[in-house]
């Protein structure tokens, strides 16, 4: 495919032959870019940060580095190559070509998957607009700029589709993804996760681990669509998304080796002789994996959803990684959930597993995040130390689904709400938790420098060394 970077929009999908889409994104581009400064990252926008670029879509180079400011960044349009003779992986069209147009009859629900994801990605960056002020050094400050703007290609991925594809309704859609606003009473974002603020860097490093990790799935489930426009966009959006993730679980990884420093240098584990060294003891950094996971768990939806089903049937959306299961139609399969009793127990409930679709989501997405959990536990057991990480139960702080609203322990076993609401601070960051975390949260802007409450990077970026000077203030 012929790759146009020197474009007002650079892209991959042929605008200068196409006027009529040229014209109605390039209209869209101001409102993006005013957005950008009304609500992108806060009193950065004239420094000069080492960023990477999207030029293409060929895994051998599709990006550049170099420095940038974030206003001038070059936010493209960029879609996987196509698969020559590409069939429908799943449901009830198995084996059919893929459409290159909306299906008149799906035009409604790809417009609200596309919009749903397509509300995503701005969210993101104005949950965390705030936290390039109190950044712990240079490293994590690029990190987290690097991460907005390519939420915000994202959001011209999803943009673009909308003006392709769907008419004076799809631009419609693309303005209000600008109107909506992150945790806006008036005019919220779509999902709940993405209304939470991130006031520090805790929750920032847990975000992208977990619920840019749903993203991922998300992406992986919209990469086998039948519509093989949104295939290809969700395909390259990958490519972006895995060093979101990788900010998150190695950010982490750091917090919990300084945590592990500090142990060390006052002899034991006291967390309020931790909190007095400057670091974040162990118990507070399980809650706020308690919140952020248990709040990803609901982007999935509920485990039973007929929308789901009626997505998988007509091959609009599939399961993650369709091609490692074998009866891509399921038409006759079954899923095994844990339902609540009604008598304050657990119970098993069989149903179609087409249903469950979006359980057999979360449980893949569990999976992968169980290992990111193992990760730290064994840097925790190579220190020396009995304390582990843990997952809390899928059942715990659901507000969508089965177990929406009712209240269990970390390990799923339901019990009263008085009893939720008596030992809630010992499972969730408490007021003061988040006080004490926000505390810690002050600016080091000195090249190779970090912050008392995490431990440096193994490694610099794209080669550099860690003390670079990332970003230019």
């Amino acid at each position: 495919m012929t790759i146009d970077t020197i474009a007002r929009i650079p892209n991959n999908v042929d605008l200068a032959d196409n006027r009529a889409l040229r014209r109605a994104l390039e209209h869209w581009q101001p409102r993006f870019l005013e957005w950008w400064r009304e609500m992108g990252p806060t009193r950065f926008q004239n420094a000069e940060i080492y960023l990477r670029t999207a030029i293409g879509v060929d895994a051998a180079g599709w990006a550049r580095y170099g420095m940038v400011r974030m206003p001038e960044y070059r936010w493209g349009i960029f879609l996987a190559d196509p698969e020559p003779d590409r069939r429908i992986g799943f449901g009830d069209l198995y084996g059919e070509p893929v459409w290159r147009q909306v299906p008149g009859e799906h035009r409604a629900s790809l417009r609200r998957l596309i919009v749903t994801q397509g509300d995503t990605e701005p969210a993101s960056v104005e949950q965390q607009r705030l936290l390039g002020m109190t950044a712990p050094s240079l490293y994590d400050l690029r990190n987290l700029f690097q991460i907005n703007v390519e939420e915000g290609r994202h959001l011209w991925a999803m943009a673009y589709l909308l003006h392709a594809y769907f008419g004076r309704d799809g631009r419609e859609e693309a303005e209000a993804l600008l109107e909506r606003h992150a945790g806006d009473p008036e005019r919220p974002r779509i999902l709940g996760t993405f209304n939470e603020p991130i006031e520090e860097w805790l929750s920032f490093l847990f975000f992208t681990c977990f619920t840019d990790r749903d993203g991922k799935f998300q992406l992986k489930a919209l990469a086998e669509s039948g519509f093989d426009p949104l295939s290809r966009t969700c395909r390259f959006m990958l490519a972006e998304e895995a060093h979101h993730m990788f900010v998150g679980a190695t950010g982490i990884a750091r917090v919990i080796k300084r945590t592990l420093e500090v142990m060390a240098e006052i002899n034991g584990d006291d967390p309020a002789r931790v909190r007095e060294a400057g670091a974040i003891d162990l118990p507070t950094i399980q809650r706020f994996l308690n919140f952020w996971f248990s709040s990803s768990l609901d982007l999935f939806g509920a485990e039973i959803s007929s929308n789901a089903a009626g997505y998988f049937a007509a091959g609009l959306k599939g399961r993650p990684d369709e091609r490692r299961y074998d009866d891509h139609v399921a038409a006759a399969a079954v899923l095994t959930l844990e339902a609540p009793d009604g008598r304050g127990g657990v119970a098993p409930r069989q149903v179609p597993l087409r249903n469950a679709i979006n359980e057999v989501a979360r449980r893949a997405y569990m999976r992968e995040c169980d290992n990111a959990v193992r990760r730290w536990n064994r840097q925790i057991a190579e220190a020396g130390h009995d304390f582990r990480l843990a997952l809390p139960s899928p059942r715990f702080r659901r507000a969508i689904g089965l177990w929406a609203g009712i209240p269990t322990d970390p390990q799923g076993r339901p019990i009263p709400e008085e009893a939720w609401r008596a030992r809630r601070d010992e499972w969730l960051p408490s007021a003061a938790d988040r006080d004490f975390v926000k505390a810690l949260m002050r600016p080091v802007t000195a090249p190779g420098k970090m912050a008392g409450w995490i431990a440096p990077p193994e490694h610099g970026i794209n080669g550099l060394p860690v003390d670079y000077e990332y970003v230019r203030l």
